[in-house]
């Protein structure tokens, strides 16, 4: 949040309830695209879609902002993104929504435990001990048995993993870069990473088929840009509870478009890692890019 923008709360809180609307949307789409839709041309549209809207956001601006000294960190950045969105659409398509959805809320918690590698910091018994319950909010949550775990849990966690590396990266970067440039190099070097793949396995798509996969990319970007501005106007630290609201979105279209049913132990298991990660978090709260 810039120093020259006046502090809104209610608008933030709005824009995030926003943005978890429209990132649930995205992952809704999806499950209409028909199977034989390779993944790869998924992942490739997603990449596409930002980089043009991007694109385009950046053209529409007095100061044009492609390029950055900084590009071999970009292309580094770019390239951790392609790993999480790969690993965050494939969690999807294997798990139900509502499950799907409380993974990606373990970020917060992977942070914790990085953050004492990549910063050096001290997190303390508290924190520790936080944290920790949290990651069993997600065996309760997942369902697991021992040591078996579904492997589209292992998907989400890996994807929660890799967003937790970009919050990292997001620190660096945004000393020095503007966030539509970050976002234009993130569409950029994903769009080049998927493209071999996705022309390799590519079927032709019938209409429908491609109106989903414009309509996905558009709104996963979408609900990245309403994040941004979400943080512009409010603080990150009065914001923190309403990306959450992303888990009710999620039960709702999972139930009452898909049949989909959460048990009690699984409800506990997310209330588990929701309250935990607010509170491992609640002395440094990163803004999202």
């Amino acid at each position: 949040m810039t120093g020259t923008t006046s502090v809104d709360n209610r608008r933030g809180a709005a824009l995030l309830v926003a943005a978890a609307a429209v990132f649930t949307a995205d992952v809704t789409v999806l499950r209409y695209l028909s199977p034989e839709v390779p993944f790869g041309q998924i992942i490739f549209f997603r990449s596409l879609s930002q980089l043009l809207i991007v694109a385009l956001w950046i053209g529409m601006k007095p100061v044009l902002n492609f390029g950055s000294p900084r590009w071999p960190m970009l292309v580094l950045r770019g390239l951790t993104s392609l790993v999480c969105w790969w690993l965050y659409y494939a969690s999807f398509r294997a798990l139900d929504l509502a499950l799907a959805s409380t993974l990606t809320f373990t970020t917060s918690l992977f942070v914790v435990v990085m953050a004492p590698f990549v910063l050096s910091e001290r997190i303390g018994w508290t924190r520790g001990l936080t944290t920790l319950f949290g990651f069993i909010g997600v065996v309760l949550a997942s369902g697991a048995v021992g040591l078996q775990v579904e492997p589209g849990v292992l998907l989400g966690l890996g994807s929660a993993f890799a967003a937790a590396i970009l919050i990292f990266q997001n620190r660096v970067l945004a000393r020095t870069e503007q966030t539509a440039t970050i976002m234009f190099w993130i569409g950029l070097v994903a769009t080049l990473g998927t493209a071999p793949g996705a022309a390799l396995s590519w079927t032709a798509l019938n209409l429908p088929d491609l109106a989903i996969l414009v309509l996905a990319g558009t709104l996963a970007t979408l609900g990245m840009l309403l994040t941004v501005e979400a943080y512009r106007f409010g603080e990150v630290s009065a914001l923190a509870p309403f990306p959450y609201a992303r888990i009710l979105f999620a039960l709702g279209a999972g139930y009452f478009l898909f049949a989909e049913t959460v048990s009690a132990r699984a409800l506990v298991g997310a209330g588990v890692i929701v309250i935990c990660g607010m509170l491992a978090n609640e002395r440094r709260r990163p803004a999202p890019l």
